[in-house]
């Protein structure tokens, strides 16, 4: 959970500079970002906010599944390792994202690491059962 958060922040800092670099650079004006990004926006510019986007989403199930497993003293090394495995996916997705943002590379990533947060679910709901 916290190496997630820490690549959560890691992005949320690269949004103010991919921002200002374009802003010196005079590829975006303040009233850019006024209604948030508008069209203006370059797509390099843009895709650290989307990324941000893409880790509050599908993640929260994530964090809760984590503080539930911690609460019910319920994580075992299999829980542990699909842990581990879906950081490893989401940042996958975020560095296939914030690079060369090949779609079909960045939704096989996404929809593995979907997979395996559907699996933590599924043995979550098979500890609490017991």
């Amino acid at each position: 959970m916290v190496a997630l958060v820490m690549v959560t922040f890691a992005v949320l800092l690269l949004i103010p500079y991919k921002r200002f670099k374009a802003g010196r650079s005079e590829r975006v004006t303040v009233d850019d970002f006024k209604f948030g990004e508008s069209n203006n926006v370059p797509p390099d510019v843009s895709i650290p906010n989307r990324n941000l986007v893409n880790l509050l989403e599908m993640p929260v199930l994530f964090y809760v599944a984590c503080l539930t497993l911690y609460v019910t003293k319920s994580v075992d090394a299999m829980l542990l390792f699909l842990a581990w495995l879906y950081f490893a996916l989401r940042v996958a997705h975020s560095l296939v994202h914030l690079t060369y943002n090949k779609v079909f590379h960045r939704l096989t990533v996404y929809a593995a690491s979907n997979v395996i947060l559907a699996v933590i679910w599924i043995r979550l709901f098979q500890m609490l059962a017991k």
